[in-house]
């Protein structure tokens, strides 16, 4: 069987930098749309993830149409539908940090991806953890606690602050599930516009009633919050994350996600631009070992060759 020709790797970076730099915007976004609606909190994140999903999915409807569901190996529905169920909770989570914590420190914590991803292949694939990957990992952990201790000592954040790094953190856990499966679900036989069909949808299936639950409506906010959801949908939605779930294919996932680690850089540096927002030192300083940790793991993985 003749398998589809690997792109040229200086291909595969470009479109990867398109889709960081898509992925960068989400954050902003987010905070203008909390800015502007003069809401947050859990149910409002919950409407904002919901719409961005569900506008996702609707525009790919067509895409189900291509999908050759006989040809597709067993296990690709499910490693697609749960990666959907993944991506429903990172959303919950993360998007629900930004009302509590910096973009800063929110983009740092949630772009840890490749520790995680690290530890989870060491047990799914069976790869073993460098001595570099476990000084790396080690690294990062400490420049995690700095940016709670950070946090915690800001004088006006409270516990609240502490709970949006908690929040970006097990955010982080829900996308290196969701980038895994995703890799599964596609390597078994799922085109890119077939996975992500699947997996926006369940992911919007899941979050769209949620709202509800916690008295939140999807009306009556200013028209500018609708345009910033719907931007929301296009730029790190169908730009951003299709391209990551492209990339994890094309080659090792670890490469991938430390790709990622450029998010906090765009986003901080929009932060700073639009709103002004300046974290406190410790913050930064605690998002830069964390960084460091994150990248030194991820150049200590022994697997960051393209896949065969």
């Amino acid at each position: 069987m003749n398998l589809p020709k690997q792109p040229p790797n200086w291909s595969i970076a470009l479109v990867l930098i398109i889709g960081v730099l898509a992925v960068s915007t989400s954050s902003i976004l987010i905070r203008l749309a909390n800015l502007k609606a003069g809401a947050g909190g859990f149910g409002f994140s919950l409407v904002l993830a919901a719409s961005r999903l569900t506008l996702s999915a609707l525009i790919l409807l067509p895409a189900w149409r291509k999908i050759q569901w006989n040809a597709l190996q067993p296990g690709s529905r499910r490693y697609a539908a749960a990666a959907g169920l993944c991506l429903a909770l990172h959303f919950a989570l993360w998007i629900t940090s930004l009302s509590y914590t910096s973009i800063a420190a929110s983009t740092a914590l949630v772009t840890t991806n490749p520790v995680w991803v690290a530890l989870l292949s060491r047990f799914w694939f069976g790869e073993k953890l460098s001595k570099m990957s476990i000084a790396g990992i080690t690294i990062a952990l400490a420049g995690g606690m700095a940016i709670a201790l950070g946090s915690a000592g800001a004088a006006d954040a409270g516990s609240s602050q502490l709970l949006g790094d908690f929040l970006a953190l097990a955010g982080s856990w829900a996308v290196s599930l969701y980038l895994l499966l995703g890799r599964e679900a596609q390597r078994r036989g799922l085109g890119i516009g077939g996975y992500i069909a699947i997996a926006y949808t369940v992911a919007a299936i899941v979050l769209l009633p949620l709202p509800f639950a916690f008295g939140t409506t999807y009306t009556n906010y200013p028209d500018i919050v609708y345009f910033y959801i719907l931007l929301t949908a296009a730029l790190p939605q169908l730009v951003g994350h299709t391209i990551l779930n492209w990339a994890v294919v094309q080659i090792s996932p670890t490469l991938v996600t430390l790709a990622i680690l450029f998010e906090p850089v765009g986003a901080s540096w929009f932060g700073y631009l639009l709103f002004g927002e300046v974290p406190a030192p410790a913050v930064l300083t605690g998002a830069a070992v964390l960084l460091l940790g994150v990248a030194t793991a991820t150049f200590g993985a022994k697997k960051i060759t393209v896949n065969s």
